[in-house]
Parts: structure tokens; sequence; C-alpha cells
């Protein structure tokens, strides 16, 4: 999911260096503009690093208790599907920011 949010970026981007130079000295970037690129990024980075501390925590938790596996398992899945939720959404407002 990351990485097609980073695509689309990508691509906005690579549209407006292919647009004619003064339209691009007209499309200036501007506050709301800025902070919703810092947004999208630092939503992407948290929902990275909380994912990353789940998994690590589950397998620690399973290693200390295998019987407990399944439990840990579906709790975990479901946390992390929380957590890509809530990002997806950050990311989504940041980009409807930028474009609209």
């Amino acid at each position: 999911m990351l990485s097609a949010i980073l695509t689309v970026l990508l691509q906005a981007t690579e549209m407006l260096q292919a647009a004619n130079p003064s339209e691009v000295m007209a499309a200036k970037v501007g506050g709301a503009e800025l902070g919703a690129a810092l947004g999208a990024g630092l939503a992407a980075i948290a929902a990275g690093i909380g994912i990353g501390k789940i998994g690590a925590s589950a397998m620690e938790a399973i290693a200390r208790q295998p019987e407990a596996a399944g439990d840990i398992r579906s709790n975990l899945i479901v946390s992390a599907a929380l957590i890509e939720g809530v990002a997806f959404f950050a990311v989504i407002v940041c980009v409807l920011i930028i474009f609209v």
C-alpha cells in the first residue's frame, strides 16, 4: 500500500516537472501543500514503525507462550489492520489537501 502511495506522489511530481516552466512557476508550493506532503510522509513512516513494533512484540509473546500463538496472531492482524486503516485515512486526507 505504501509503495502505491509513493508511486502516485512521484507521478504527480513528474507531471509538474514535465509541464510548461511557466505553469510550474505558477504552481508554487504553499503552506497547505507542504504540510500535506509532510503529513503523508509522517503517516506512512509512523504506520511502518507501529506495525513493526506490533510484529516484534507478537513474535516475542509467541516465543514465550507458544500455546497462545493463535490468539496472539489474531490480535496482531486486527491491530495491524487498524493501524493501516488510520494511516491510509491520513494519507488520503493529505492527498485531498494537495489536489483540491
